[in-house]
């Protein structure tokens, strides 16, 4: 799961972590990617976006997760050097590149991607989407027209019971709150 967020005109100051912002006003969440592997080999992307202008929006995995200065220091596109022409010998495109959104006058959209690789091996990096118009060699800049998320690991449907032994039956909430009664917290 990556939850997408806009970090339009956002300077040193607005982003997160910082002292002296106000946390960016313009981070409004501006869609949702849902990642299931569904199969040894293929992962399955549901992509949904609302609240950006119309158009076709290129959705890509960049090399790294770190989104302190937002889509700007996420890297490149996951799998575009040296890693490409190692799996398929110097041929075709980044294993990072997704597909294409379009988003209507109403600046919703979504699609489902299916791309050859592990859930795992994207645990961790940012998911960008940007202006379909874009380099694809270059880094991706914070503009309008931008969001980017952390994937994440998430349970799967009905899956988050937070049970913690498999023997006693007990949630993470039950089981803190008989260590709370014996002093452990």
């Amino acid at each position: 799961m990556s939850i997408l967020e806009r970090y339009a005109g956002l300077d040193d100051y607005d982003l997160p972590g910082s002292s002296d912002g106000d946390g960016g006003t313009d981070r409004a969440v501006r869609g949702l990617a849902r990642l299931v592997q569904v199969s040894p080999t293929v992962t399955l992307v549901d992509l949904s976006l609302h609240g950006l202008a119309a158009g076709r929006y290129r959705a890509t995995i960049q090399e790294f997760g770190d989104i302190k200065h937002g889509a700007a220091s996420t890297g490149r596109i996951w799998g575009s050097v040296g890693e490409k022409a190692s799996r398929n010998g110097g041929q075709g495109s980044p294993r990072g590149l997704l597909g294409n959104i379009e988003l209507g006058a109403d600046g919703r959209g979504g699609v489902f991607l299916d791309k050859e690789f592990q859930l795992w091996e994207v645990i961790g990096r940012a998911l960008v989407v940007s202006r379909e118009e874009k380099s694809l060699d270059a880094p991706p800049d914070n503009d309008e027209h931008t969001v980017v998320g952390v994937i994440a690991r998430s349970a799967g449907m009905w899956d988050n019971d937070k049970t913690v032994c498999s023997c006693t039956g007990k949630t993470l909430w039950e089981e803190r709150a008989g260590e709370a009664e014996r002093g452990m917290f």
